[in-house]
């Protein structure tokens, strides 16, 4: 009797293309919300083109290659998370249906995301160039009524733009004598209400009546010769309409998300609470409507405006020529505030003789101001106040007084210790 033939263990390390297509359609089979299938099919068709052409490794290893990838590209950090986290999804699948082995799906789970440091700066519009995009889209056609409601609403109300093409005219009721949109589904299932200016709900009447919507979407498709068609509109069409009417303000590069950021910045301004910025904007922690309002940097006042060293030093100057220099008496006040310069050729590189606060106002009578041929301006003693002064003690011998020597012409105080 033969030995019974163990089966081998075999666990697979490659994937091919039939079993990627069989795990991406497992992933967006298990996911709920349409942004998120819509986010993981390109995320996921995006890795199987790279994948496609890369020597077939193990597939821990193409997942490392693959976040290097994302990396050479400089992409941000988000992006290159959620572009991961696809992946990680699409091996856990496969390992579920036995196409790759647990161990191998358990390392590619290991493989770390890119770490963001800080956070990038959002955009904002003042009121007035809001109110600038808003002239612009004004207009008497029924496609310009269309466009200024909807830029009413994301400037008005902090909508998504999947949430304004969502709007249905049910969903706009009466809350405490205001309108407002009552239990709005937005981003991860959070439910909000969201209250509705007055201006607001002008502009939404004026193109709920020109269209003649009564029930269903409160958007609708505009055709070329003003004729309403459809039952909704796509998330392009806002895109298309804010992009448009921002150039046609001179403002590039705005996205309608852009706009949620300004409602949220001019309620913030005209002093709006915290709280309640937040709860408009459906955020589940407050720390994401600080980031909208930018409350840890200041940009409008930073920090390094309040000094100028060209303008200080252009001041300062001034400040120099405006000192006048005419007469005696000014010289020797700048000659006690700077000290006194030594008689014997008034050179600008000699050091000063004493501290100014040692000379009384009767010893500068001797000072006269001396300013001959092409020479700088300079201070000199009088040689009959040298006379009195140096000669005091021992007039017959002719030797001046050891004192006044020392201190006149060396600049050293005399050493008066016994």
């Amino acid at each position: 009797m033969g030995k019974p033939r163990v089966k081998p263990n075999y666990r697979r390390r490659v994937l091919r293309l039939p079993d990627l297509d069989h795990c991406k359609t497992a992933v967006l089979n298990s996911l709920g919300s349409p942004a998120s299938r819509r986010v993981y099919e390109y995320a996921i068709d995006q890795f199987i083109a790279w994948y496609c052409s890369e020597p077939r490794l193990a597939f821990n290893r193409i997942v490392v290659r693959y976040r290097m990838y994302l990396e050479s590209r400089h992409l941000a950090a988000n992006t290159i998370n959620q572009q991961l986290a696809a992946v990680r999804r699409l091996a856990h699948e496969a390992a579920d249906a036995g196409l790759l082995s647990p161990e191998l799906a358990a390392g590619i789970s290991r493989v770390k995301g890119v770490k963001q440091l800080g956070f990038r700066s959002g955009n904002w519009l003042s009121a007035e160039q809001s109110s600038e995009v808003l002239k612009y889209a004004g207009g008497d056609t029924m496609r310009a009524k269309r466009d200024y409601a909807m830029l009413a609403m994301l400037f008005g109300c902090g909508f998504r733009r999947s949430e304004l093409v969502g709007l249905e005219l049910d969903d706009i009721q009466m809350r405490q004598g205001h309108w407002a949109v009552v239990d709005l589904i937005g981003k991860g299932g959070h439910i909000r209400t969201v209250p509705i200016p007055n201006w607001v709900k002008a502009a939404l009447d004026q193109w709920t009546r020109a269209a003649g919507v009564g029930e269903g979407k409160i958007f609708r498709a505009v055709a070329s010769r003003g004729k309403v068609w459809g039952s909704g509109l796509s998330q392009n069409v806002v895109w298309y309409v804010v992009r448009t009417c921002c150039q046609r303000a001179g403002l590039e590069h705005i996205a309608p998300h852009d706009l949620r950021r300004t409602c949220a910045k001019l309620c913030h301004d005209r002093g709006g609470e915290l709280e309640q910025i937040q709860f408009l904007l459906g955020h589940a922690s407050v720390q994401t409507t600080e980031r909208y309002l930018g409350c840890k940097q200041n940009l409008g006042h930073p920090v390094n405006d309040l000094f100028d060293l060209r303008t200080d030093g252009q001041q300062q100057a001034k400040r120099v020529e405006s000192v006048p220099a005419d007469g005696a008496s000014e010289a020797v006040e700048k000659a006690s505030r700077q000290g006194v310069e030594c008689g014997h050729g008034g050179s600008e590189h000699e050091q000063p003789i004493c501290d100014p606060k040692h000379i009384s106002i009767p010893e500068r009578t001797d000072l006269v101001e001396v300013g001959k041929d092409h020479r700088p301006q300079s201070l000199r003693r009088c040689p009959g106040a040298r006379a009195s002064r140096g000669y005091s003690g021992s007039k017959e011998d002719g030797q001046p007084d050891p004192a006044v020597v020392g201190s006149v012409g060396l600049g050293i105080l005399p050493d008066r210790t016994p």
